[in-house]
C-alpha cells in the first residue's frame, strides 16, 4: 500500500488542550445524540397511540435496527480508526482511499438489508408471536426500514468521515436535521394529518427513513465542502483488501457487538413475550427511555476516539490518558444523573407511550430495577471506546459479548424459569458489575501493551 508523508499543519487533536479538545469534540456529538434519542422516543410515543400491539410490533423490530446501525457504525469505526491514526501519521494517500473504500462497505451493506425488506419480514415477526395485528404491523414498518437503508447507512458513514478530522459540529447538524425532519414526519404520516392518508405504523417508518436520507444527504454535502483533509475521488472508489483489512481489524467486532445487541434483544424479547405481550413492549419502552442516557455517553465516546486514535498515532502518551481519563469522568456523570431520573419518575415516563394500568404495574418496578445498571455502564462504555481507538477490536468484541451473551441473556432466562417477570431485569446490573470487572482487567493490559511504553 502506497504511503505518502506531506508536510500539512498539525490538527487540532495533537496540540489543542485535551479538556477544552474533549468538550469540543463531544459536546456537538452528545447534543445530535440526544436529538437523535429524542427522535426514537418520539417515534413510539406516537405509536404508542395507535394501540399497545403498534408499539409492541415496533418493539419486536427492534432487533433488527440494531443489527442495522450495529453494522453501519461498525464499519464507521474500523473507518474511523485508520482514518484518524493514518491523520496522526501524516499518510494522507490512505486517509483518501480509506474514506472511499468505507462508502462503497456502507453500499453493499445497505444492499443487503434490502433484501432482508423483501423477503423476510413477515417471518421474522412469526418466530417471536402468532398474534397477528403485531405480526402486520411489524411487516409494515420493518420492510418499510430496511428496503430505504440507504439513509441510515450513508448517514453514518458520512458523519464518521466528519468525526474522524475534528468535524463534529457537522456532524451535529446533519443528524440534528434528519432528527428533527423524522419529529416532524410521525405525527403527519402517522395520523394522516395536512392532506396526508393515513398510514399507522408504516409512517412511522416512512418519517425515519426521510429523515434518514435528509440527514445522509446533509452530511455528503459537508463532506465535500467543509472536510479538506479528505479528498473524495472517483479514483479511490476501488475495493482495495490491505484498506478493508485495516478498517475490519476494528471495525468487525465493533459490528459484531452490534450483532450481538440484536441477539441479545431478540432473545430477551422472546423471554418476555412469552410472560405477557405488555412485557415486551415495556422492554421496547425502557430501550427507547435508556437512549436518552446512553446517547449523550456514546457522544461523548465519539469525541474520545478520534482524539485517543490520532495522538497514538502521533505517539503522545499524556495526551491519549487525559481523553480517557475525562471522557470516564463525565460519563459516570452523566449515569448518575439518569439513574436518579429513572430511580424518581418511572411512572411519569411510561406515561409518554400511553401506558395501560398493566404496563405501569409492570413497567414502574422494571425501569428502577434495570438503572442501577447505568453506573457500570458509564466504565464499560468508555473501556470500548478506548480499546476501538487503539485498534484492539477483540477485546472490545469479548467484552460485548461477554456482557450480552455470556452474563445478561442466560441470568435473564435463568430468572425467568422462577415465573416472576419482576425477577428478569434483575439480570441487567447483574451482568454489567460483571462486565465493569473484567473490563477493567483489559484496559490494564491494554495500557501495559500500547501506552505504558510510548
Amino acid at each position: 500500500m502506497e504511503n505518502t508523508v506531506e508536510k500539512r499543519p498539525e490538527n487540532k487533536m495533537g496540540v489543542m488542550p485535551v479538556h477544552r479538545l474533549l468538550l469540543s469534540m463531544s459536546i456537538p456529538m452528545m447534543i445530535s445524540m440526544l436529538v437523535q434519542a429524542g427522535y426514537n422516543v418520539v417515534d413510539s410515543v406516537f405509536v404508542a397511540q395507535i394501540n399497545e400491539n403498534a408499539l409492541t410490533a415496533v418493539s419486536l423490530a427492534f432487533p433488527i435496527q440494531i443489527l442495522m446501525i450495529g453494522v453501519g457504525v461498525g464499519t464507521g469505526v474500523g473507518l474511523n480508526a485508520f482514518l484518524s491514526k493514518s491523520l496522526g501519521e501524516k499518510k494522507f494517500d490512505n486517509v483518501n482511499k480509506s474514506a472511499a473504500n468505507g462508502i462503497l462497505l456502507s453500499w453493499i451493506s445497505c444492499a443487503v438489508f434490502m433484501l432482508v425488506g423483501f423477503l423476510a419480514s413477515s417471518a421474522f415477526f412469526r418466530t417471536q408471536t402468532d398474534i397477528q395485528e403485531i405480526i402486520a404491523y411489524g411487516r409494515d414498518y420493518l420492510s418499510v426500514i430496511c428496503v430505504f437503508s440507504f439513509g441510515i447507512f450513508n448517514q453514518v458513514l458520512f458523519e464518521r468521515l466528519l468525526i474522524s478530522t475534528g468535524k463534529t459540529f457537522y456532524a451535529m447538524i446533519s443528524q440534528t436535521v434528519g432528527a428533527v425532519i423524522n419529529i416532524i414526519l410521525d405525527p403527519i404520516m402517522i395520523f394522516g394529518l395536512l392532506g396526508f392518508p393515513r398510514w399507522d405504523v408504516s409512517g412511522a417508518a416512512i418519517a425515519t427513513v426521510i429523515g434518514q436520507t435528509a440527514g445522509a444527504a446533509l452530511a455528503f454535502y459537508f463532506n465535500l465542502r467543509k472536510n479538506h483533509e479528505i479528498k473524495l475521488s472517483v479514483k479511490n472508489f476501488t475495493l482495495n483488501g490491505g484498506i478493508i483489512k485495516r478498517i475490519y481489524a476494528v471495525g468487525l467486532p465493533s459490528i459484531m457487538m452490534g450483532s450481538l445487541g440484536s441477539v441479545m434483544t431478540y432473545g430477551l424479547n422472546n423471554i418476555l413475550i412469552s410472560f405477557t405481550p405488555t412485557a415486551a413492549a415495556v422492554f421496547g419502552v425502557y430501550f427507547k427511555l435508556q437512549s436518552f442516557i446512553f446517547m449523550p455517553v456514546f457522544g461523548l465516546n465519539n469525541g474520545m476516539v478520534p482524539i485517543i486514535a490520532y495522538n497514538f498515532g502521533a505517539r503522545k502518551k499524556e495526551r491519549i490518558v487525559a481523553a480517557f481519563k475525562l471522557a470516564l469522568m463525565y460519563a459516570v456523570g452523566i449515569m448518575l444523573i439518569g439513574t436518579g431520573i429513572f430511580q424518581v419518575f418511572p411512572g411519569r415516563l411510561l406515561a409518554m407511550f400511553n401506558a395501560t394500568e398493566a404496563m405501569m404495574s409492570l413497567g414502574v418496578p422494571a425501569l428502577r430495577i434495570i438503572s442501577i445498571h447505568f453506573l457500570f455502564a458509564g466504565f464499560c462504555v468508555a473501556f470500548l471506546s478506548v480499546f476501538q481507538a487503539l485498534g484492539n477490536g477483540m477485546e472490545s468484541l469479548f467484552l460485548a459479548g461477554s456482557r450480552q451473551l455470556l452474563f445478561l441473556l442466560p441470568t435473564a432466562w435463568l430468572l425467568s424459569l422462577i415465573g416472576d417477570v419482576n425477577l428478569i431485569w434483575w439480570a441487567f446490573p447483574a451482568a454489567e458489575a460483571a462486565t465493569m470487572a473484567l473490563g477493567a482487567f483489559f484496559i490494564k493490559r491494554v495500557y501495559d501493551d500500547k501506552i505504558k511504553t510510548i
